[in-house]
């Protein structure tokens, strides 16, 4: 007998800036639907087609892990056979002690990013058992996000731009490089709200996408020359007399010198080098001159090449140039995730890993598998939240790496993925739906929580159970290792911060998203007020101050000032991987409607001289790989560049090849950060054996 379908509240965990506050739809202990919810006021009840077609299959599905399992074929093979969890974690506790024991803790190594973004999905228990084996540490950040942060606090701190709702009340609004209809769905509610007012929106991206489709104006710059657009914008303010004098005198730092570097880059040197119309950013210009208040937001694609933290700093200079903050609606919409009083060193434990532990940056993990030199050589791998195998630059590195007969690969996952099919065990992990956790997003400034909608499914385990087993084999004694769910939920966040108005964070209603508010004074009397930078909060720079010049990143990177680097073109186009109107990342990949090849946009006139036709198979190569692609022929695309979206299984190709596999593990200006939109190749038509559907 069936139950009666019963509607329960969730949040989505995916790595998104919006956070949806959901609606699911659970019967028979199985999610049966997916839809947004008005408990988040600012998502509002909208939610992507992704989360709400592809959730109950990637949960209940055919590729779901529903036991522990052990590698029986090659490795990349996916030959397995079930076991139990006490076999699985003794296997793990003797292979990784071994390890330990010939080489020292430091061969151990988590690779992890963010699959999911509950706090205590995401990093918390794990963290903790890492740290207490002395395993070697794990950088991040370089993979996405870490470049746009350290630009974007060198030049204001920890602390939050304007919040995603003000938009709307914006008279001008820059959209850069963000794809939001694919990757920020509910800037477009904002955006809509703020155009039916009147308001001026500019689009500046080399492709024409939908929010550059409604724009007002869209730049379809050349990828990776942002940074001279941004620095010729800021001298064109000061010859038009629009820069605001009283406020960078008390608040900015640099100024001079900043102006000095923008100075290089002329009206037509701009146009040249970005490939615009001389009138196009002329009239951009006039408006952020003009207009008031004027808010940018900017995505994620802006970081990923050589020029990406200098970039964003020269974006984040723009509304401190010409004094567009203190009001709502106006400056830059950013770092949402400084809004909340998080307490991480708390959450996972940094107090505990040795001294002189190694770190890691994650885009040279591939390379460090393969140094024979390594001392000590990483003979462990820990895979969790992460799918490197398709996500990584040079794939086929990652591959030969995952490869290795020596290595010995843990894998915790929801679904099978090809990363997990490198591993030696796989542990199966709950998806959010099955465990509580707190949300803290990274683009609204809303605190949520959610409980558990149905059981673990199969033999399934939340990740915080899976690190309290695996502290538990390896005699980890420390009370910190069996601290509940609930209370690493208080150790996340500061309960007794004003921001938290009287909530403890493992008791927050699941009906209630709760508002990022600057503490009460007499300003703000009931402390309702949202963070609003020079009104309400203020940079917590070394100076104080906007700093335009960084000392701490000369001293770090030799940039004290952003800089322009051309790139060296060994191959004619320029290939950008964006984000997937089908996966994020690359969850979702297992359902049954990614199972086809994604295409290849390309501009008629890269076409034409090459005789390709739309809807061919072409190839895309270059020194590190070649990946077949169906091809559309579109004028949405900018000459020289193409597009195919990022995070593809490998059961859509022919040779086990995606774009991944074409992209370089060169570094950024800044954070030593992944440079995914500098990946340069060739097109051609594939030979007959290699033809796809899509």
């Amino acid at each position: 007998m069936f139950s009666k379908p019963d509607m329960k509240a969730s949040v989505c965990p995916l790595d998104c800036p919006d956070t949806c506050s959901l609606s699911v739809t659970v019967a028979d202990n199985r999610v049966v639907k997916v839809r947004g919810s008005r408990v988040n006021p600012h998502t509002a009840g909208a939610v992507c087609s992704k989360v709400a077609n592809y959730y109950p299959e990637f949960v209940h599905g055919a590729d779901r892990l529903l036991t522990p399992l052990k590698r029986t074929g090659e490795k990349g093979s996916g030959q397995f056979e079930a076991i139990s969890w006490a076999e699985a974690i003794t296997t793990i506790h003797n292979q990784v002690k071994a390890k330990i024991d010939a080489f020292g803790a430091q061969t151990v190594l988590p690779l992890n990013y963010a699959g999911p973004h509950g706090l205590l999905a995401g990093e918390s228990l794990s963290a903790r058992f890492f740290h207490k084996l002395g395993a070697s540490l794990l950088s991040r950040r370089p993979l996405c996000g870490g470049i746009r942060s350290e630009a974007y606090k060198a030049t204001y701190g920890s602390v939050p731009g304007i919040a995603l709702q003000q938009v709307a009340k914006s008279k001008m609004i820059i959209v850069w490089g963000n794809n939001a209809s694919v990757s920020n769905l509910h800037l477009l509610r904002q955006l809509n709200k703020a155009r039916r007012k009147g308001a001026r929106i500019v689009a500046v991206d080399p492709k024409r996408t939908q929010v550059a489709e409604q724009a007002d104006l869209h730049l379809a710059i050349k990828p990776g020359t942002d940074v001279v657009l941004a620095l010729y914008m800021a001298q064109a303010l000061e010859q038009l007399k629009a820069v605001d004098q009283n406020f960078i005198n008390k608040h900015v730092l640099g100024y001079d010198d900043y102006q000095k570097m923008a100075a290089r880059y002329s009206l037509q040197d701009t146009a040249r080098i970005c490939g615009l119309a001389q009138a196009d950013i002329k009239q951009m210009v006039n408006w952020y001159a003009t207009l008031a208040p004027a808010a940018i937001a900017w995505g994620n694609g802006l970081e990923r090449n050589r020029n990406g933290g200098s970039s964003i700093r020269a974006i984040a200079a723009l509304p401190a140039i010409a004094g567009k903050w203190g009001v709502e609606g106006g400056g830059l919409v950013a770092a949402a995730s400084n809004a909340f009083p998080t307490t991480t060193s708390l959450l996972t434990r940094p107090d505990l890993v040795p001294p002189e532990t190694r770190s890691v940056n994650i885009l040279d993990v591939s390379n460090l598998l393969l140094d024979a030199d390594l001392t000590p050589p990483i003979n462990a791998l820990f895979i969790y939240n992460h799918n490197p195998v398709i996500v990584h630059p040079n794939q086929n590195l990652m591959k030969r790496a995952l490869a290795r007969g020596d290595l010995f690969t843990i894998g915790i996952d929801i679904v099978m993925t090809d990363s997990m099919k490198y591993a030696d065990i796989v542990l199966p992990a709950c998806s959010h739906f099955e465990h509580d956790d707190i949300f803290a997003s990274y683009g609204l400034q809303y605190l949520q929580r959610a409980e558990a909608v149905i059981p673990p499914v199969g033999e399934s385990l939340p990740n915080t159970e899976i690190f309290r087993r695996l502290a538990s084999a390896f005699g980890f004694k420390d009370d910190c290792f069996k601290t509940s769910d609930l209370d690493l939920m208080n150790e996340a966040l500061d309960a007794q911060d004003p921001r938290m108005k009287g909530h403890k964070p493992s008791t927050l209603p699941t009906d209630l998203a709760l508002k990022m508010s600057v503490p009460a004074d007499v300003t703000n009397p009931d402390g309702t007020d949202e963070p609003i930078l020079f009104k309400n909060v203020f940079p917590d720079t070394p100076s104080g101050k906007v700093e335009l010049y960084s000392q701490a990143l000369k001293d770090r990177y030799n940039l004290p000032l952003p800089r322009y680097q051309p790139i060296n073109a060994d191959f004619p186009l320029n290939l950008i991987s964006p984000s997937s109107n089908k996966r994020i990342t690359s969850t979702f990949g297992s359902v049954s409607d990614c199972d086809a090849s994604p295409v290849l946009e390309m501009h008629p006139d890269d076409a034409l001289p090459r005789n390709l036709v739309d809807g061919m198979t072409v190839k895309l190569s270059n020194d590190l790989g070649e990946v077949f692609l169906p091809l559309k022929i579109t004028d949405a695309v900018k000459p020289g560049c193409i597009f195919s979206s990022k995070g593809a299984w490998f059961k859509t190709t022919l040779n086990q090849q995606t774009v991944s596999a074409l992209a370089p593990t060169s570094k950024a200006d800044l954070a030593h950060g992944a440079c995914f939109n500098d990946t340069l190749v060739e097109v051609s038509e594939a030979p007959a054996s290699m033809t796809l559907s899509n």
